[in-house]
């Protein structure tokens, strides 16, 4: 990119910065003393702003940069990721979205130490949470390092770690003053930018080809090198049983995951019913379906214009096929409308970044002062200290989220985020649905199911090939790879729901049926929710 180019981007992501401060400060004016404040904003918000909220939660650096590259490299094994994180809506609509709201207050520890003794409960349901939110968070660093170091021309180390800590510094900025309301506010402006611009690029791929859908499909092949297979399965994961088996793995982490994310969880405690929390779950899945439609567009047309070998010298994990793609449509790299269509895509995405890692670290230290801290000290904690708390656990997850992003620079965001979906399939919903469906579930149940899910699912991660024996790993000179799959959902997710089935059938703590009655006409009627 040229000076002009570099000046224009930076300008716009300036302006974004600037907007989202102010919200900032305007929210920090507000009783950010209160917990209910600080954690769910006062549960003043209606459906339709929390719909937006939602999605602009969840439709992250993964799915703008991530799934796009993907399927720009890998064609139909790509859509995967499009396909599981729009289906795994239907169980956060049916099974979870006003139990949820209905049983808990701020976090998921809420709902499944309702009926359970809290102490054990909220320690471990506050460690999966916190684990999940850093390893989100994760990913979306390294895509705001990718973007930042094609914008400015330098994909060197240095430009690449100043983004990463750039990005951690505002997350922990916006959390630390403005708490919920800000965050939700920022949510809502960077999802209504985000549907915009990928609306305005998806129009602009089919127009290219005259709004034939088969022609884009058939000229993606055909630049891709694979012809047929790169419209059929297998590209990516059909090459031994391995691959399969990693195919399967995946798909039910991120169907199954997103019921377990806990800022997703958490955004259903901002609205002041459990009515109004399905009623945004609807509008969340109307906006977030048709985003995902039209990644696998935006991802076909960057194979077909841009090409997938021109996105791998960009970034090998094709992070930046959506800003090469916008730049090919607006004219290329000398024009004009090039140069403006690349800067605002970058820089929506980059909006994209800053507010989900937002989100994320709000979550995050709610469950370190809610959970954790809470449990942890003897003495009963005050709103106010717990508060004080979360913001200080904000600048700790920022911190570790910085250095792990800097380790992971190199791997693609969509899939690191799929290891995300793996640890909350596996440690957090088999938990949720015990106490939510389980009549004589127990203390000792939750525990080990949390943990029975927990810890597989980091560990097989530490001994699979994301982190050595590959050339694409984190620590590609080392070699202590025993388990074979990238995603260990496959094997983790069973084994929380196992374990908490296992923790219950051998506890001598006899259930208690009066608790589950109680939580069950919650959970169902609203009858004492907060």
């Amino acid at each position: 990119m040229t000076g002009g180019h570099q000046t224009l981007a930076l300008v716009l992501f300036s302006a974004f910065v600037a907007v989202t401060l102010a919200i900032t400060t305007w929210a920090g004016r507000s009783r950010q003393g209160s917990a209910e404040e600080f954690y769910a904003g006062g549960r003043l918000f209606s459906p339709l702003e929390n719909g937006f909220a939602i999605s602009g939660d969840y439709m992250s650096a993964a799915s703008f940069l991530g799934i796009s590259g993907l399927i720009a490299l890998y064609g139909y094994d790509g859509m995967l990721y499009s396909v599981g994180f729009l289906v795994a809506w239907l169980v956060v609509l049916f099974l979870v979205a006003e139990l949820v709201r209905n049983c808990g207050r701020f976090t998921l520890a809420d709902v499944v130490a309702a009926r359970m003794r809290e102490r054990p409960v909220r320690i471990a349901a506050g460690t999966s949470s916190v684990t999940v939110s850093v390893l989100y968070l994760v990913a979306q660093m390294v895509g705001a390092g990718s973007l930042v170091a094609l914008l400015i021309g330098d994909s060197g180390e240095a430009a690449r770690a100043w983004t990463v800590v750039g990005v951690g510094a505002l997350m922990i900025v916006y959390v630390s003053l403005g708490g919920m309301r800000a965050t939700t506010w920022i949510q809502i402006v960077k999802a209504v930018l985000l549907l915009g611009g990928t609306l305005v690029l998806t129009a602009l791929v089919l127009l290219r080809f005259h709004g034939d859908f088969d022609a884009l499909l058939q000229s993606a092949a055909e630049r891709s090198g694979h012809g047929a297979a790169f419209l059929a399965p297998g590209l990516n994961y059909g090459g031994d049983w391995s691959s399969r088996l990693d195919f399967i793995s995946l798909g039910l982490a991120l169907v199954l995951g997103t019921a377990g994310l806990p800022h997703i969880l958490s955004r259903f405690y901002t609205v002041p019913t459990a009515r109004a929390a399905r009623r945004s779950t609807v509008w969340a899945i109307g906006l977030i379906g048709g985003f995902y439609l039209m990644t696998i567009v935006l991802g076909f047309g960057a194979a077909a214009l841009v090409g997938p070998d021109a996105v791998r010298r960009s970034n090998a994990s094709g992070n930046t096929a959506v800003p090469l793609l916008a730049l090919d449509l607006g004219g290329g790299a000398d024009s004009t409308g090039g140069t403006v269509l690349f800067a605002v895509v970058a820089a929506v995405a980059f909006a994209t970044i800053l507010a989900v890692v937002a989100g994320i670290t709000l979550a995050s230290s709610a469950s370190v002062a809610h959970d954790l801290y809470a449990s942890l000290r003897r003495r009963r904690t005050g709103a106010r200290d717990e508060v004080a708390v979360a913001r200080v656990a904000a600048v700790a997850v920022g911190a570790l989220a910085i250095a792990l992003g800097l380790l992971a620079r190199d791997l693609n965001v969509a899939f690191l985020v799929g290891l995300a979906f793996a640890v909350a399939a596996s440690a957090n919903l088999p938990v949720l649905l015990y106490s939510l469906f389980w009549r004589r579930f127990t203390t000792r149940g939750a525990v080990w199911s949390v943990y029975g899910g927990l810890v597989p699912a980091v560990l097989l991660v530490l001994l699979s090939p994301v982190v050595s024996g590959s050339p694409g790993a984190l620590f590609p000179g080392a070699d202590f790879q025993l388990f074979p799959l990238d995603n260990p959902g496959l094997v983790s997710i069973p084994l929380g729901f196992v374990a908490g089935w296992l923790g219950t059938v051998l506890s001598a703590e006899p259930p208690d049926p009066a608790k589950h009655a109680e939580t069950e006409v919650r959970a169902l009627t609203g009858a004492g929710a907060v």
